[in-house]
């Protein structure tokens, strides 16, 4: 590897060294910054639209709240646990990424100091921080959709910063900073199983033990406003092209066979789940076609600049139809599954999406490609050769992660459950935003059900104490 690229020869200035290559530092921002609209406002909208309008207003905070905390908590110590020296074969040492010296400095990567022969950022480091930052916090964000509607918002607030700490820095580390799954060459292009297989197994394991919505619920939750649901997930589509573009650290040749495979994984995947709906259900929907869109997504990732863009619709084509068939038909005849409440399927769309995707990675890795991006040449089992070995080594990375996410998330919230409660009292279960935050959604009254006086009165919302920060509005009751 040459140390001393030089990306401009006849220009010296304070803020313009000689490596810094002002193409791939503008796209590294720009692929931060599509990563950080996929959850604010991409998953803010998704959740506050897709839940039962009781839940809009709880749903969109836990996402924002989490977007706030983690940011935070990555940069006083968890980018380092994540992407810095190593303390344990699966986790760095923790430290500030906060100082002038540190941030200013050419962005370092995990390849270089394991010898790689992939190319050094050409850009500070501070753009591969918030880079970084933004795929944290959309873990904890997705994770979130399998625990709204009942999980007490105190303990989602020591919930974030605990999981980031313990769990996400850990899969982190072991895959992509250096630790001992990268260094045995398991692959993870950009977070099929770090974040989607580590948020679906994690989101699980919580609505578990946090325990199911209410009865009314679970039987009844439809969505508030379906047309604002799309817009915040082509608002996710689009992110996307950042979130698996960026993966190279470049804008190279890599970048671009990542984001043409990301968007027709996406497309293939939305239209084998459409037709599943038509051909079973006599009808498309359009919630299934937003859930087969984020697991034609999910699925690609881990290989997204690996794979040709003809693997990359064979991906599509199983990611639209196996989570199709564990969401509508293995989890109704799985015991466990229907125990557990898993409010947005999760596990289905991020899980097992992005577990499907790391092992056809095993399988469809293309070898010029794997050479463009990864340290050592690697290949898919299709391909010959020790291919056979990669698709070995994506199973065990996958079994690592899925291991220490179910007994970290389940450590995480037997310890938080001894001093705040996981569940919300069952008043706010039955009245939802208003009781927990004192603010609702709309100023419009019921969630699709038939106007009711008892309980959609002026005098039935004046028993709840008013808002500080919305003037006491409650809406507009008409008597009929």
């Amino acid at each position: 590897m040459d140390t001393n690229q030089t990306a401009y020869t006849n220009e010296t200035a304070p803020a313009v060294p000689a490596w810094l290559n002002k193409g791939d530092n503008a796209w590294q921002m720009i692929a931060s910054t599509l990563v950080g609209l996929q959850s604010m406002p991409g998953l803010v909208i998704l959740y506050a639209s897709i839940v039962k309008k009781k839940w809009a207003v709880n749903s969109a905070f836990m996402a924002l709240y989490a977007f706030a905390a983690v940011l935070i908590c990555w940069v006083l110590l968890c980018y380092r646990m994540a992407f810095g020296d190593e303390l344990l074969p699966f986790w760095g040492k923790g430290a500030p990424a906060l100082s002038q010296s540190y941030l200013v400095r050419r962005a370092n990567v995990p390849e270089r100091r394991y010898g790689g022969q992939t190319t050094e950022p050409l850009y500070p480091m501070a753009s591969l921080v918030y880079f970084q930052f933004t795929f944290a916090a959309i873990t904890l964000i997705l994770l979130a959709g399998s625990v709204l509607a009942r999980m007490n918002i105190k303990a989602w607030m020591a919930f974030v910063p605990l999981w980031l700490i313990f769990s996400y820095t850990v899969g982190a580390f072991s895959l992509w900073g250096g630790g001992f799954l990268f260094q045995w060459g398991a692959i993870d292009y950009s977070g099929g199983y770090v974040i989607h297989l580590s948020s679906g197994i994690s989101g699980l394991t919580a609505a578990y033990w946090v325990g199911p919505r209410i009865k009314s619920d679970r039987e009844r939750f439809p969505p508030n406003n379906v047309l604002l649901m799309l817009a915040g997930a082509g608002l996710l589509w689009m992110g996307w092209s950042g979130f698996n573009g960026g993966a190279p650290y470049a804008a190279n040749i890599d970048s671009s066979i990542a984001v043409l495979n990301t968007n027709v994984s996406a497309a293939t995947s939305l239209l084998v789940w459409t037709c599943l709906d038509v051909i079973f259900f006599g009808k498309p929907s359009v919630i299934g076609a937003v859930q087969g869109m984020i697991t034609g997504l999910a699925c690609i990732t881990p290989g997204a600049g690996l794979v040709q863009s003809w693997a990359a619709m064979i991906m599509g084509m199983l990611a639209g139809s196996i989570p199709w068939v564990s969401m509508m038909i293995l989890h109704k005849k799985c015991s466990l599954l229907q125990k557990v409440d898993d409010t947005l399927g999760v596990f289905h769309t991020h899980a097992v999406a992005g577990l499907l995707g790391g092992l056809l990675t095993g399988l469809l890795a293309e070898p010029e490609l794997c050479e463009l991006i990864l340290p050592r040449k690697t290949r898919g089992a299709f391909y010959g050769g020790n291919g056979g070995i990669q698709f070995v080594r994506q199973i065990v990375a996958a079994l690592f992660v899925i291991a220490w996410n179910v007994a970290s998330t389940t450590i995480i919230l037997l310890v938080i459950r001894l001093f705040i409660p996981l569940r919300m009292p069952e008043n706010q279960l039955e009245i939802g935003d208003d009781a927990v935050h004192g603010e609702e959604a709309y100023a419009l009254w019921g969630d699709g059900e038939k106007y009711d006086p008892t309980r959609h009165t002026t005098a039935n919302t004046e028993m709840t104490a008013p808002s500080p920060y919305v003037n006491g509005a409650r809406g507009v009751t008409i008597n009929l």
